[in-house]
């Protein structure tokens, strides 16, 4: 299953969160500390620099390859700064049915959409649910849906639920949003009789603000006929979703680690687990919750709002 991070707070260099961390997004592709599976379908990021030309537009790379081997990419990280980053590395079941591509890797950022999502999770028989979903999609956004994945799909569906996508959305907009896109796929689920563990856990960000969704359907239902093998093995456990805050991310006395405590932290870390060694500075998102982050004259303000569905 997926890994994934996003990063809000002052410049960062993007190798220091990609590359060169104990547990970094990238060895996550290969050797993750709190799932079993190797993520081996791809990596993805947008990064977001104040200095840049167009601010509001991330950086935005992808490539189908393993990142551990993509020179491009470490050349990159070794330049950029960034305030803001959205990385996401893919993991699919072990099948000639996964479709490796570059349309299927994360982040989505539809044209005309202020917000960036990157998914964690698998939804079950997600294809049966498509033609029900283009109800609550906009055909304007729909559209641009180029690739395979259920991610894409749901980001697809929450764009829908905001009147104007490309609007700075606060933190009541992103909630209410995220909790009609949980009700819609709840709703059929229903309809066609799924009721398999399906894990959703969501990364959004925008470059100011962003938002991190710790979710699951029917957390502990698996079809008894088909034993372990005809579920998604991510969604045997609770995915596991973790942030941290300080003053800055970086080596420090001999460590990687996040210092200044969280009285006054202007930066934030969360991702699908520690990215250091020492995890003691990590707290774990609540199950069934939504982490929200802004920046409120420039500090950070950071909310935990339980889902209401």
């Amino acid at each position: 299953m997926c890994r994934a991070l996003v990063y809000l707070g002052q410049p960062v260099l993007v190798d220091d969160l990609l590359f060169k961390p104990d547990s970094s997004l990238v060895k996550q592709s290969f050797m993750p500390q709190k799932l079993a599976m190797l993520n081996l379908a791809g990596f993805g990021m947008m990064a977001w620099d104040d200095r840049s030309f167009d601010p509001t537009k991330p950086f935005s790379y992808s490539s189908p390859e393993l990142p551990v081997f993509d020179r491009n990419l470490k050349a990159m990280a070794e330049k950029i700064e960034a305030h803001c980053l959205l990385a996401h590395v893919r993991g699919v079941q072990y099948s000639t049915k996964a479709t490796i591509s570059n349309q299927n890797t994360h982040p989505f950022c539809f044209p005309g959409c202020r917000l960036a999502m990157a998914h964690n999770g698998d939804l079950n028989r997600i294809d049966e649910m498509k033609p029900d979903l283009l109800e609550f999609i906009d055909p304007a956004i729909g559209r641009h849906i180029s690739g395979t994945t259920d991610s894409e799909w749901i980001y697809a569906l929450l764009m829908s639920q905001f009147d104007d996508p490309a609007a700075d959305q606060d933190a009541q907009a992103i909630r209410e949003a995220v909790e009609a896109v949980l009700k819609i796929l709840q709703r059929l689920r229903r309809k066609h009789g799924i009721d398999v563990s399906s894990s959703a856990n969501l990364f959004i960000a925008d470059g100011n603000t962003l938002a991190a969704v710790r979710f699951c359907f029917d957390f502990g239902r698996f079809p008894i006929a088909k034993g372990p093998g005809g579920v998604h093995e991510a969604n045997l456990t609770y995915l596991s979703l973790w942030y941290t805050s300080g003053r800055e991310f970086g080596f420090h006395e001999d460590e990687w680690k996040m210092i200044g405590g969280s009285d006054s932290a202007d930066s934030v870390i969360v991702a699908s687990e520690p990215l250091t060694r020492d995890t003691t500075s990590w707290l774990e998102v609540p199950e069934y919750s939504m982490l929200h982050v802004d920046t409120v004259d420039g500090r950070l303000e950071s909310n935990i709002h339980y889902l209401n569905l």
